[in-house]
């Protein structure tokens, strides 16, 4: 597959820059596989979809305030948070990368400061600070990182502390995340309860969103491009309701694209081990996922074969991103295009702050 075979015109205007003022007011687009049929309603109609025993998996991963704005030698200089490679060291990025260099010190706010000890590629840096616990510093002065489509500057005092909370899903739990699961953020806790009281079963998972889900493909084949990885986990209870929904042909549900690379990276984990086990005696049906932690730099891609997916719950993509290859896997690149020029006919809202699509 070419990169080029998954582009689409999109409308600057499109584009959202802000969320509704109700998390659920949002539109869904409901893509049906078997038929091609495409409608259009409203997520809280999500329900309508759901029945007894199906089970809708969400990512439980939290998003730490990762934005922050540092000064290096007096000059500004913004940095992304990415993760703590060691005590009271972190991996970011930054820009302009040009200011920032080895021996130099940022000082983000009164004591809150760091040495710049490591320089890596396409503005990575490693920052040492003097306290251990950096999230404490970032909860004072850091901003949600929003994605670059959507404009922010470091004045934007107001809308601050309306994207810390909304760009974040009110079950989010860990704090382990650089990007939200955007499909998760439409529900409310009163979707959710009013859901589990028809019989669905709501299970969450962990995928410490990174790099690799905004990593731009760089490369017109797409079987050159290589995913970075992500850390995944899935507890054991989760493990188990996923599996015997799967051995009792009830449906699953991701919610969004960051819940299907789980999910079907810890299905083919699980597929290893029985093979592993193939030599032996096979007296019981084996599990759909395996419970655990383990780092996943899989690329789905049409071809794929999904072993546990099968619905999903996902936001509009940008146009050449592996997020909507991914969607293209799932439902036909065909299919998921024309629902896209459908999305832009009748003006629905893009990307992370925007409107959501059901695929059945």
């Amino acid at each position: 597959m070419r990169l080029s075979d998954f582009d689409y015109e999109l409308p600057v205007g499109l584009i959202a820059q802000h969320p509704l003022p109700r998390r659920d007011d949002s539109r869904m687009m409901v893509v049906d596989r078997a038929s091609g049929r495409i409608r259009h309603g409203a997520f809280k109609d999500v329900g309508r979809f759901l029945g007894a025993g199906d089970v809708l998996v969400l990512n439980d991963a939290r998003v730490i305030p990762a934005k922050a704005w540092g000064t290096i030698a007096g000059k500004d200089v913004e940095f992304l948070f990415l993760k703590e490679s060691a005590p009271g060291v972190w991996d970011v990025l930054c820009k302009p990368a040009g200011r920032v260099k080895p021996g130099g010190r940022v000082r983000f706010g009164p004591g809150f400061e760091a040495d710049v000890v490591g320089r890596g590629e396409e503005g990575r840096r490693s920052l040492r600070f003097a306290v251990n616990d950096v999230l404490a510093g970032l909860r004072e002065i850091g901003y949600a990182p929003l994605p670059p489509y959507i404009k922010r500057k470091r004045s934007d005092l107001e809308d601050r502390p309306r994207d810390l909370e909304r760009y974040q899903t009110v079950f989010a739990a860990r704090e382990s995340a650089i990007a939200a699961p955007t499909a998760g953020l439409h529900f409310t806790r009163a979707a959710l309860a009013a859901i589990k009281a028809e019989g669905v079963e709501v299970v969450p998972v962990t995928l410490e969103v990174g790099l690799a889900t905004f990593q731009p493909v760089r490369v017109e084949d797409l079987d050159e491009h290589a995913m970075l990885e992500e850390r995944y986990e899935i507890s054991a209870a989760a493990a188990a309701a996923i599996n015997a929904a799967k051995r009792g042909g009830r449906p699953v549900l991701a919610v969004g694209t960051t819940v299907v690379r789980a999910l079907e990276s810890a299905a083919l984990a699980a597929q290893g081990r029985a093979r592993g086990q193939a030599s032996g005696p096979q007296r019981n049906i084996p599990p759909a996922v395996v419970p655990g932690a383990a780092s996943s730099s899989l690329f789905i891609k049409p071809g794929f074969a999904f072993r546990v997916v099968d619905r999903l719950l996902t936001n509009f993509h940008l146009p050449q991103s592996t997020l909507l290859v991914l969607v293209s896997a799932f439902a036909g690149r065909e299919l998921v295009l024309a629902a896209y020029r459908e999305a832009v006919r009748e003006r629905y809202r893009f990307f992370s702050y925007g409107d959501v699509m059901l695929i059945v």
